[in-house]
């Protein structure tokens, strides 16, 4: 089991709404750039570029530069985390 500590970086690094409908846009999409999140949002590409960051940082999302772009997917912590949302 995790520490406190760590579950608690998890649940500040999702303790959004635009960041849990990014977990659940990237779920369903791997590989999906920032770009075309803030098409399905709506939502201004600045916004999302940080609440992605933060996510990353929390630990529930990989990166991977491809050229210009960055793609998106589930670590596996925000593939579980993701599970345990859906779950309620």
């Amino acid at each position: 089991m995790k520490t406190s500590k760590q579950l608690e970086r998890y649940f500040k690094g999702a303790a959004n709404h635009h960041r849990i409908a990014i977990l659940s846009i990237v779920g369903s999409h791997e590989g999906i750039a920032v770009e075309e999140i803030t098409d399905r949002l709506q939502v201004n590409f600045k916004t999302i570029s940080q609440h992605t960051r933060s996510l990353v940082h929390a630990g529930l999302l990989n990166k991977k530069y491809k050229g210009r772009q960055v793609a998106h997917s589930l670590s596996p912590y925000g593939r579980a985390f993701l599970t345990f949302m859906k779950s309620f």
